[in-house]
């Protein structure tokens, strides 16, 4: 009898845990080489955290995109921040781990299919989401681990399709910025003339 356990993450605890049960397993690893698209316009604004939903609504406004995924570290920020949307007359739906599944599904549904402009995820939704024609997404607070940038804007210029990533970087994510920037092999481009600087 053979059997073959397959994951996209192994944590230690997995580890110890197949070691234990196992004869002599055999591991194969596939590491994926993360890159950004090429078609994805990158850019970077430093801003004071106070000042971020002010310049998040202020760059919606001028935007003709015609939808936008916005990305927060943490679920309360996500729901404060489609709050703040809504506020200001944009149609916005947050989803995150703690919103029931028919929720995020529905939350989803109304995103796609227009009836809502922009939707507010954390990490729950980086790799999931697939929208076609996806022409923004906002790393509204940077991710602490730098692969997730990659996955985060990776929801946009999808099928060699142009797309647009904006991020915020505040005072406490300048280290967050330098890991992702060593991981792309470059400096994303600063916007350096904006009402917020």
């Amino acid at each position: 009898r053979q059997s073959i356990f397959l994951s996209a993450t192994l944590p230690p605890e997995a580890i110890r845990l197949a070691n234990r049960m196992l004869y002599r397993p055999e591991k194969i690893d596939v590491t994926e080489q993360l890159s950004s698209a090429d078609t994805i316009n990158q850019s970077l604004y430093f801003v004071k955290k106070a000042d971020k939903s002010a310049l998040l609504i202020s760059i919606l406004r001028k935007s003709k995109a015609d939808n936008a995924l916005v990305f927060t570290n943490t679920k309360s920020e996500a729901d404060r921040v489609a709050r703040k949307l809504n506020q200001a007359g944009i149609r916005t739906e947050s989803i995150h781990g703690n919103k029931p599944q028919f929720v995020r599904i529905q939350a989803l549904k109304d995103f796609k299919s227009g009836r809502i402009r922009v939707l507010v995820a954390t990490d729950i939704a980086a790799r999931g989401i697939d929208v076609s024609e996806l022409s923004l997404v906002f790393n509204y607070d940077l991710p602490n681990v730098s692969q997730m940038y990659i996955h985060r804007i990776g929801r946009t210029g999808r099928a060699g399709a142009g797309g647009t990533a904006i991020s915020f970087c505040d005072a406490t994510e300048r280290n967050y910025l330098k890991d992702i920037n060593r991981l792309l092999e470059k400096a994303i481009p600063i916007v350096e003339n904006h009402p917020f600087n």
